[in-house]
C-alpha cells in the first residue's frame, strides 16, 4: 500500500523548492505526478505553485475546505504532491490518506506544523496523526545558527503575536526562529498561551 507522508518545516525552509523538485524528479522518469493546494494560497497566482528561488508549476487541483476528491482522478499517477497542507481541512487530508488505500498512490504533502503563536494547524495536526513518515525540512533560525523551529510574524520588521492564525506572507511577514530567539522577541508568548 502506497504512504502518506508529511514533510514539514518552518518558513523559508525550501519545503515548496523540494516539493517542485521531487515533481521534476518524476516527470523525468516519465512519470505521472499531480500538483495540489489549497485555493486560498493565491500568493503567486491561483493557479500556481511557486518557490521564492523562482521554481513555479502549474496545479493540477485546487482544494477546498469541502472538496470531495474524485478517486479518477488519482487512478492513473505515480505520485500526488501537496503544497501548503497545513491549510487544508481535516476532513480533505482523510481523504488524502484514504487515496493512498483504495488508489494505491503515495501523497506527499508539504507544509507548516505550527502558527506563529506556536500552535498546530488543522491540517497540520491531522497530517501528524494519520501520516505513515513525518520528516522535518530544516533551516536555521534568521537571528542565530540554532535550528528553526517555530514561525515569528512580523509587521513592518518587528515580531508581533496580534492577529488570525492565517496571513498569507513570505520574508516580509515572517521569520524561521529557534525557541531561544523566539522567546527573547516575544516574551510570554509560549508561556502565556500554555492553555489554550
Amino acid at each position: 500500500m502506497a504512504k502518506l507522508y508529511f514533510r514539514h518545516g518552518t518558513m523559508d525552509s525550501a519545503k515548496t523548492m523540494n516539493l517542485l523538485a521531487v515533481a521534476h524528479n518524476y516527470r523525468q522518469q516519465g512519470k505521472r505526478v499531480a500538483l495540489l493546494k489549497p485555493r486560498l494560497d493565491d500568493r503567486f497566482g491561483g493557479r500556481v505553485i511557486a518557490s521564492r528561488s523562482g521554481l513555479k508549476k502549474e496545479v493540477d487541483l485546487l482544494l477546498e475546505d469541502d472538496t470531495t476528491l474524485d478517486p479518477a482522478f488519482f487512478a492513473e499517477l505515480d505520485c500526488a504532491l501537496v503544497d501548503e497542507a497545513q491549510f487544508l481541512s481535516t476532513g480533505v487530508i482523510e481523504q488524502l490518506r484514504a487515496v493512498t488505500r483504495t488508489c494505491n498512490v503515495p501523497v506527499i504533502c508539504y507544509g507548516l506544523r505550527t502558527d506563529f503563536r506556536t500552535r498546530l494547524f488543522p491540517g497540520a495536526q491531522r497530517l501528524l496523526e494519520l501520516a505513515d513518515s513525518i520528516e522535518e525540512i530544516k533551516v536555521t533560525c534568521q537571528f542565530c545558527n540554532r535550528k528553526a523551529i517555530f514561525n515569528m510574524r512580523l509587521i513592518d520588521g518587528q515580531p508581533t503575536a496580534d492577529g488570525e492564525q492565517i496571513q498569507l506572507g513570505a520574508n516580509e511577514s515572517y521569520a524561521p526562529a529557534c525557541h531561544v530567539c523566539y522567546v527573547e522577541r516575544l516574551p510570554g508568548v509560549i508561556e502565556g498561551h500554555a492553555g489554550g
